[in-house]
């Protein structure tokens, strides 16, 4: 769940210096800011033009907010969740908001559900509301009208209850008539079913830590083909948006039904990551003295969650495009603009270089989000001082206290456009009361609050007399929405007609055509006759329509079905998501396809040779030994000279597919030998690669022939005639065995005069030998390894399953200064401080974190700069006088030398004093100085700021830059220190150095 903040692997690499050192130095401020009353917490708020926020409801009514309602009679629930981070003895509640004024704030609070254990998401149900509180679901309901609970049912359970990371959480009433429900991977492996019918469905380990969806009253239960973690959210028309810490917006692009027909189509994720601004994406911040953990990573998004589509119809019509997601650990609320693309979308930022609410008070915990009766975007604030999960810190921190810090605060905005007048529906909200007409009336409201709980209360209702209403507004002309939901409501209340659908099917919107074809789909077995209009949208000029009829079609085995799937295939064929559609259907509906693609193929269409490795991939998992060997033999044979790209793509897919099967064909001893005489011979570098990633799964052929390849291909590697890549994938065909016998050849062309493919190649074969050999060697040599090969020797420490010896070696090099720390990048330092074992996982903590007396002594000789009055103004003239000949901010402002000085905004002035003053303590990843002594005798300075095969580029101070050939190298050598020099102190004074601080904080 997102109340712990999970540190993302693979963020951006730290720009100055000392990420984790600055961390430890959050974590360990002893001055940290007291929390703010609620009405003072609304001046920290900063939100763009035209909006307002104002305070719903605040401690003492509510304290640790999580999630909240308002059903349809204007009860407002909210979810308190006071167990996290420890306590699972029961303290969570749902609690029961009533304005008895009429002034639009919350004034009164009744605990309508306690004794709850880790509560974390509410959604109307029947007369009540359904709670997520793992391992259940529950149902709650007031029948007698006191404000409490009297009726509590499990509804589901077997929920994981052990990773507040990704427990069942947010469910959400959907456009389909299912209830929704985030979930994630956890650790108890347990069945999930209905306790009150044990025959009936279950899922299996906690569905998989996938989105599970059910539908109560017929008590149906099934898991999505993705996963989220707090939170997820539909748009206007169905679109299913989910959200990761570290990854703030993707979809699920094709449903489990799609997949699940077809186990021979090998898709590893059902989702696609939307962002155009990066999946760790960055954020813009305003806090004042950031409260930030072990592993919290800086200035990215590291606790994204509560993403929520905009569909209140009362901001600006760009809004109705918006999607927003909390980040509770940046204090801020960030905005996507979404645009079609293909069968998908992408998310752009709605705000450059800001967000659409941020706030300056480092207690502010925006968790949750949800859209109202009024239009209004409210913000549940969980405002903890601590907010990332006790894994993720040091220990220090776990015993100092400070855990539960504020679980008897918590407050509820709400967002609306600049005058809006405070909200009404606290005091005159009764559509629980709506007449059928009325209910199908609001199927039409612009606000998807009104036209979500109309369709679930008609549906509820199960009203026969309600059907005219809903099959005129069905066919409403001027209301597009209206007509989605009444075909979605005829079709909860089993009255959708065959008519209806065909009609809804030539609809003039895009959004109900597709959502025509799903509900098609579901009538084909009882109205055979709808297969043919869905044949008709064949040439429909949305793309999105078209991909659903293509996953649609899927269930639809005639000749004509199959012709239509392929002309949509080869329509969008550049969109991967239309090529999983097209090869959904089952496998029996896809015979003859590969001999058509191999057809019509097009050598310089990437999307071809994709679609045939996809195909590949297919028969080599489902069909028989004899398909698998024909298609083989097909690949291999007759291609001693240079082979067509198909021929590559083939045998890629073919060794995807293999590896999936439970055993391989064990006749395959022909194809080795093809594939050993290919590898050697083959002109085509593509085919040699295919074919060594072929033999890496199905193995050397028996006999001679191995040997006098091993033999051969070493000549190869060291042959500097040959190409770099042949050289490369010979010696990566040295690692099919242990290459121990050819170390000291491994060793060799480690060398900066190596082309760069050739030197990672070697060390990689070198890494493949069971032992610390590869250890030794990069250790001995780390001073003459380049930028890049350094990266893949760092990762040669780290190979999984951990070597444990390594990693000693790799810390040992830590801990005696000979590697930097700052080399890990911040990713293997995640790993060291989380995955490894608790011996060496708490030695690593302790050497990445440990204080330094130099800096100590920095901090304390500036320490007065903290406090002295600063000018942004003088700042700048500060930095344009000492900076500018290095660093740029937002890429402008100066020369690109040293790393561009945009997001350290969000670090600490002091944190920031640390690098200025002593830039050395911990080099930028990619930023150290580097001697390079060439074959003349002549020396250069500078920073590596690129590799090629065959060059390197040196970068100069003043942003000159040099290519130097590789042969020309004689030596490089690493100097350990930074470009930037020390002793800046000498040339700014402590006001100067208050003044620069200001103007990097305010960019």
């Amino acid at each position: 769940m997102v109340l712990y903040s999970l540190c993302p692997i693979g963020c951006i690499p730290m720009l100055l210096g000392a990420v984790l050192v600055m961390i430890v130095s959050c974590r360990q401020k002893s001055d940290s800011p007291f929390s703010k009353s609620a009405e003072d917490a609304l001046t920290t708020f900063e939100l763009v033009p035209g909006f307002q926020i104002e305070l719903v409801a605040s401690e003492p009514l509510v304290a640790d907010p999580v999630a909240m309602e308002i059903d349809e009679n204007g009860h407002m629930y909210v979810v308190e969740m006071h167990g996290n981070p420890f306590d699972k003895s029961g303290t969570g509640n749902v609690k029961l908001l009533t304005d008895t004024n009429g002034d639009g704030r919350m004034d009164r609070s009744t605990v309508f559900a306690d004794s709850l254990i880790m509560p974390s998401g509410i959604t109307s149900w029947k007369k009540g509301v359904l709670v997520t509180d793992p391992p259940h679901v529950l149902y709650l309901e007031d029948s007698d009208g006191d404000g409490r609970a009297d009726i509590r049912n499990i509804v589901l359970t077997g929920f994981d209850s052990t990773d507040l990371e990704s427990n069942v959480n947010n469910p959400v009433f959907g456009l389909d008539n299912w209830v929704y429900m985030g979930n994630g991977p956890g650790s108890d492996e347990g069945e999930i079913y209905y306790p009150g019918k044990p025959d009936g469905p279950r899922l299996p380990d906690n569905a998989s830590g996938h989105i599970v969806r059910f539908r109560p009253d017929s008590k149906e239960l099934e898991m999505s083909s993705s996963r989220t973690q707090f939170g997820h959210t539909f748009d206007a028309w169905g679109y299913h948006f989910l959200v990761e810490n570290s990854n703030h917006i993707y979809q699920e692009v094709i449903a489990a039904p799609y997949l699940n027909r077809n186990p021979g189509l090998l898709v590893s994720d059902a989702t696609q990551s939307l962002s155009d601004h990066g999946d760790a994406a960055e954020v813009y911040p305003i806090t004042k003295n950031p409260e930030h953990q072990l592993l919290t990573d800086v200035g990215v998004f590291t606790s994204a969650c509560s993403i929520t589509s905009y569909e209140g119809g009362l901001f600006p019509p760009v809004f109705d495009s918006i999607i927003f997601v909390t980040e509770p650990v940046s204090n801020m609320v960030h905005a996507d603009l979404m645009k079609n693309k293909g069968a998908s979308f992408t998310a752009s930022r709605m705000y450059p270089h800001k967000e659409f609410l941020a706030s300056t008070d480092a207690w502010f915990r925006p968790v949750n989000m949800y859209i109202g009766p009024d239009g209004a975007l409210y913000v549940v604030d969980y405002y903890r001082q601590i907010i990332e999960g006790p894994e993720w810190m040091a220990e220090e921190v776990v015993k100092s206290g400070n855990l539960y810090n504020g679980t008897d605060k918590g407050r509820i905005y709400r967002i609306t456009p600049t005058g809006t007048e405070p909200a009404t529906w606290t005091k005159q909200l009764a559509l629980g009361g709506a007449t059928d007409a009325q209910l199908v009336e609001k199927l039409a409201d612009p606000n998807i609050w009104w036209r979500r709980n109309a369709q679930r209360l008609l549906v509820d209702r199960n009203s026969k007399q309600a059907l005219p209403a809903l099959k005129k507004m069905a066919q409403n002309t001027t209301a597009p929405l209206g007509r989605l939901h009444a075909l979605w409501t005829l079709e909860g209340l089993h009255a959708l007609t065959t008519d209806l659908i065909t009609q809804a099917l030539q609809d003039p919107e895009p959004g109900i055509r597709k959502n025509a074809v799903k509900l098609a789909e579901l009538h084909l077995e009882t109205s055979p006759s709808l297969s043919e209009a869905m044949l008709g949208l064949q040439g429909d000029t949305d793309p999105k329509v078209r991909y659903q009829l293509l996953c649609s079609l899927g269930f639809i085995d005639t000749p004509q079905a199959a012709q239509v799937r392929q002309q949509l295939l080869f329509k969008d064929i550049s969109d991967p998501w239309v090529q999983i559609a097209a090869l959904s259907a089952p496998s029996s509906q896809n015979a003859g396809l590969l001999a058509s693609v191999l057809g019509r193929y097009e050598a310089d269409n990437a999307a071809y040779g994709s679609l045939v490795q996809r195909l590949s991939a297919m028969i080599a998992t489902s069909e028989g030994v004899e398909e698998i060997h024909q298609l083989l033999q097909r690949a291999t044979t007759g291609v001693s000279g240079k082979a067509g790209e198909w021929q590559a793509y083939v045998l890629e897919g073919l060794a995807r597919g293999l590896k999936s099967r439970k055993s391989l064909p064990s006749q395959l001893q022909a194809e080795r030998s093809l594939l050993v005489r290919a590898f050697l011979k083959n002109p085509s570098a593509q085919f040699r690669q295919a074919s060594l990633h072929m033999l890496q799964v199905i193995g050397l052929p028996e006999g001679t022939q191995t040997k006098a390849a091993m033999q051969k291909a070493r000549q190869m590697a060291g042959d500097e005639r040959l190409p770099a890549e042949q050289r490369a994938t010979a010696l990566e065909f040295l690692a099919l065995k242990n290459p121990e016998p050819y170390a000291s050849l491994l060793k060799d062309l480690i060398v900066p005069h190596e082309p760069l493919p050739v030197q990672l190649a070697a060390l990689e074969t070198l890494s493949a030998i069971p032992n610390l050999t590869v250890s030794h060697y990069v250790l001995q040599q780390w001073e003459a390894l380049t930028p890049e090969v350094r990266d893949a020797a760092l990762n040669t420490f780290m190979v999984y399953p951990f070597n444990l010896a390594r990693i000693r070696l790799l810390l040992d090099a830590i801990e005696d200064g000979n590697i930097q720390q700052a080399s890990l990048g911040w990713s293997r330092s995640v790993i060291l401080m989380r995955d490894i074992p608790d011996s060496l996982k708490n030695r690593a903590r302790f050497l990445l974190t440990k204080e330094d007396g130099q800096r100590q002594e920095i901090i304390k000789q500036y320490q007065s700069a903290l406090d002295l009055t600063a000018d942004k103004v003088q700042g700048e003239a500060v930095f344009q006088r000492n900076c500018t000949t290095c660093h740029q901010i937002g890429g402008a402002g100066g020369k690109a030398f040293g790393p561009d000085l945009s997001t350290v905004r969000n670090w600490l002035p002091e944190n920031l004093i640390v690098n200025i003053l002593d830039p050395s303590i911990s080099i930028a990843n990619g930023y150290d100085l580097w001697a390079v002594e060439l074959k003349t005798g002549e020396v250069k300075q500078g920073i590596i700021s690129s590799e090629t095969p065959s060059a390197i580029t040196l970068h100069y101070p003043g942003g000159e830059e040099v290519i130097i050939a590789r042969q020309d190298v004689q030596s490089l050598r690493a100097l350990n220190m930074s470009a930037m020099p020390p002793g800046l102190e000498k040339q700014i004074t402590q006001q100067e150095m208050a003044d620069l601080l200001a103007y990097l904080k305010k960019n």
